[in-house]
């Protein structure tokens, strides 16, 4: 783990308006790391002198900016989501995987969007991770884990390095799930990092007007919901075809922020004592209708089918298997309770949207069925926050 008090020596980038001061963690092991996460996060630090202002995020440290960022590039949809909430969204130029970052969501908010258009024209895994788009996006920082680049696309340091001096530094930390042994360092929850990209843009109003409506919003939900012997177990997976035949597994004790709906609706992981590991880099295992059958969860829900509407997914996804002639057998199949997912990434806004939807998918008989258009929170609310429109 870099040590966050000990780093502050300044490299200017080429734009001089940003500096960059922090450490690369370049695969070491780090002991003691995995004790931080879940620890109560302290108040995001935020220097600004000479008007100057720090951000400090493990694997990177401390990063130091002499003017707030107005070009950025995330990798993934999390990241990107939490820059729209902070009223960025004219300033991102691409992001990681064009197809994995929902938008159509802002649809429901008055006055929210993203360009679209530039987002897939300028998609970081469709160009192959290629330096040279870092350099036509022109960034003046890259909300993207380091850590994830040596690991998935085999970034040397010193690729880091060049675009840190040349284009603009890194910041970031990949928070979707917490299962990947790379992942030496600490790990963050989703408004924990939320709250260090409010600190990057400045934007802490922002950040605590949708925070404060969030806490509302779950405590609501929370209250709501039946007592814990009464609720559903759950089995998360991944496949994205309609004739699914076999799936990869999710655990929801992973802590990751991709499971945060699931957790804050208080589900029970239906894979609980099985022994059947999480998702990760090192693990890509699959379970057949064989397995499923064993486990023979009250709901399950399969990512990989976001571009479908409820109904949609019902129609294909649920169709299939309860004409499959060993799915048909369970639980949830029987009972239609086989629903879409959820986004591998999200961001606060996605979660509000994704929470709103678990709820009815888990508990339809409080919060109406999944199909329905019963909204659960304040659309306008939130589309003022983003918009500037509220007050602090």
């Amino acid at each position: 783990m870099t040590d966050e008090s000990t780093n502050t020596t300044a490299v200017p980038t080429r734009r001089d308006a940003l500096k960059y001061g922090g450490t690369l963690v370049a695969g070491v092991s780090l002991a003691g790391c995995s004790d931080l996460v879940g620890q109560r996060e302290q108040p995001a630090r935020s220097t600004t002198t000479n008007g100057s202002h720090s951000v400090t995020m493990e694997p990177m440290g401390e990063v130091t900016f002499k003017s707030v960022p107005t070009k950025w590039v995330p990798y993934g949809g999390d990241y990107a989501d939490m820059g729209v909430a902070l009223g960025q969204a004219d300033g991102l130029t691409g992001i990681g995987q064009a197809s994995e970052y929902y938008t159509e969501i802002y649809d429901e908010l008055p006055g929210v969007s993203v360009d679209r258009e530039r987002i897939a024209t300028n998609d970081l895994v469709e160009a192959g991770m290629d330096k040279e788009l870092f350099y036509e996006m022109d960034s003046d920082v890259h909300v993207i884990d380091t850590g994830m680049l040596r690991n998935w696309f085999d970034w040397e340091r010193s690729d880091i390095d060049e675009l840190s001096d040349a284009v603009g530094p890194f910041v970031g930390n990949m928070i979707f799930r917490q299962s990947d042994s790379w992942h030496e360092y600490r790990y963050y929850t989703l408004y924990q990092a939320f709250e260090k990209m409010a600190t990057l843009f400045q934007e802490r109003e922002r950040f605590e007007a949708l925070k404060r409506l969030h806490d509302e919003f779950i405590a609501d939900i929370r209250s709501r919901i039946p007592p814990a012997d009464e609720r559903p177990n759950v089995l998360l997976t991944y496949e994205g075809t309609d004739e699914p035949e076999t799936f990869s597994p999710y655990r929801l004790n992973d802590g990751g922020t991709s499971k945060k709906q699931w957790t804050d609706l208080g589900v029970a992981d239906a894979l609980t004592g099985t022994g059947i590991e999480n998702l990760s880099t090192e693990n890509r295992s699959e379970l057949d209708y064989e397995t499923l059958l064993e486990i023979d969860p009250d709901v399950l829900l399969v990512r990989g089918h976001e571009q479908k509407s409820a109904s949609a997914f019902r129609e294909t996804v649920l169709e299939y298997m309860r004409d499959h002639p060993i799915a048909t057998e369970l639980t949830a199949v029987r009972n239609g309770r086989v629903y879409r997912g959820g986004y591998l990434r999200q961001g606060p806004i996605h979660n509000l949207f994704l929470t709103e939807r678990g709820a009815k998918q888990l508990y339809p008989e409080t919060f109406g069925d999944v199909t329905s258009n019963n909204d659960l929170f304040d659309r306008q609310a939130v589309a003022d926050i983003v918009t500037g429109a509220f007050e602090p």
